[in-house]
């Protein structure tokens, strides 16, 4: 009875130990995978991407942005990434070194990239003798009008971000200063890189920044004004200056009083005054419930590395504050209080009025393809949320062709092309400098592009430094 006994504690115990054996390995194989593979400690994945290839990453035409070159031969040949390109897709794409880890998209689709799928369906392809197959991945990205964004630039710190409204794909993205990741392999040039002056290089100023938005967020407040149905077009507003907002007094450019005018006019010319009481009107709630329905307070949801990417809203001490601040909302309403935004932020804006007020998720992969170049995966549309109806939508479409044919934006304007857009100007540094900025898309009769331009410390205006970077763009896209 008592070796009965003895068998049934050996073999229940010899069962716990299986158990704990399948627990274990289920674990780390199955649901903790991505841990393991992330785990400084484990030189597995670092060895396998210098002695396996990585696919290509390429433009919209085809053209390489990425690739691995092979270095050595049999047994000791290595693969290393190299970057033809250089600086000019250098912050979408970002790198990929073992010393270095990875950005960009080079990290966000490293699973593909590098062949690497779940580790179940690895083990298996192992055990069948399957070997490891990486992807190319064609992206939105164009050359051209990359090219054509850098050089409007011109070597000012700023940012430029297209959207497609309807698919949501991501032709242009362009931060200036930029990098080449082909420096980012060596020491010193990495060294480089980091030590810039103020921000350094690698900071991506289209999906990390915090810039004050100016009168480029009055599409915002009028997109609540107008889908709320507090307003219509013709709504006639007072729009003398100065007001007194929140016990302190707001002017209008140049402290010109319009008298009584309506929102589109009001709009046409920028007037603070009518916006700051659109804003007190529609009220907090109101307007933290339509910056929310446009993505603010949220991370945009690109295909990005989580942190390289930032939420837009109002902060204080670099973080964003809780949804239930009380806020001067008047000045909220006309881009300023401790409002700052992205230029992804302010392109999705652009893109979403574009598209009916329907807003889809930027990207900027399009497809993955074999070493046959045959279509594994298309990167679908994805919509979010309709913001606005269609046609508070209409109506802002025509009110910011408005901006372009009448008012502020008229260096963005284009021969035979319809296009709309709203410009902004924020004083920095206490008035030494501005953030000048231009929103947009184009055709505005049937949008194919919306897009987003911010300059960094000028002393020029959104519709006199902005506006012409984004007609530059818009030609380059159209043509």
């Amino acid at each position: 009875m008592d070796m009965n006994k003895a068998i049934r504690r050996l073999f229940f115990g010899v069962v716990a130990l299986f158990a704990l054996l399948a627990f274990f390995t289920a674990r780390w194989s199955l649901f903790e995978a991505d841990a393991l593979q992330r785990n400084t400690l484990n030189k597995i994945p670092q060895l396998r991407e210098i002695r396996e290839p990585r696919g290509a990453i390429l433009t919209r035409a085809g053209g390489p942005i990425a690739r691995s070159v092979r270095r050595g031969r049999g047994d000791d040949a290595i693969y290393e990434r190299r970057y033809p390109r250089g600086e000019l897709f250098g912050h979408p794409v970002g790198y990929s070194y073992v010393k270095r880890g990875a950005t960009g998209l080079e990290k966000y689709y490293d699973d593909q990239l590098s062949g690497r799928g779940e580790e179940f369906i690895s083990v298996l392809d192992s055990l069948l003798g399957r070997e490891r197959e990486e992807q190319s991945m064609l992206t939105a990205l164009d050359a051209s009008a990359q090219t054509t964004a850098g050089r409007a630039l011109a070597g000012r710190a700023g940012a430029v971000v297209v959207i497609e409204p309807r698919t949501g794909k991501i032709p242009v993205w362009v931060s200036v200063p930029g990098f080449d990741p082909n420096d980012v392999r060596g020491d010193a040039g990495y060294k480089a890189l980091q030590s810039g002056d103020g921000e350094p290089r690698l900071f991506d100023r289209v999906s990390q920044s915090a810039y004050p938005p100016g009168s480029t967020f009055k599409v915002v407040t009028a997109a609540a004004a107008l889908d709320s149905g507090e307003y219509r077009p013709t709504s006639i507003v007072n729009g003398d200056s100065p007001k007194e907002f929140s016990g302190r007094p707001m002017a209008n450019s140049g402290n010109v009083s319009w008298g009584d005018i309506t929102l589109t006019k009001a709009l046409t010319n920028s007037v603070n005054t009518v916006w700051g009481q659109v804003g007190e009107r529609l009220g907090d709630d109101t307007m933290i419930e339509y910056m929310k329905r446009f993505g603010f307070y949220s991370k945009p949801p690109v295909d990005l590395p989580e942190n390289q990417v930032a939420a837009s809203g109002l902060r204080s001490g670099g973080e964003l504050l809780p949804d239930d601040t009380p806020i001067d909302v008047a000045r909220v309403a006309i881009g300023q209080e401790r409002l700052t935004v992205t230029p992804l932020q302010m392109a999705t804006v652009a893109a979403t009025v574009a598209n009916g007020g329907k807003r889809v998720r930027p990207h900027l992969a399009d497809e993955f393809r074999d070493r046959y170049g045959r279509v594994k995966e298309r990167v679908k549309t994805d919509e979010v949320e309709q913001v606005i109806g269609r046609r508070a939508a209409a109506q802002l479409n025509q009110m910011m062709q408005d901006v372009v044919n009448e008012g502020t934006g008229g260096a963005a304007a284009l021969a035979g092309v319809n296009v709309a857009g709203k410009t902004g100007t924020a004083e920095t540094k206490g008035g030494a400098a501005n953030q000048a900025w231009f929103i947009g898309f184009a055709p505005a009769d049937d949008p194919k592009y919306a897009i987003a331009v911010t300059v960094q410390e000028t002393t020029g205006q959104g519709g006199t430094v902005a506006a012409p970077i984004a007609r530059d763009v818009f030609q380059s896209l159209l043509r």
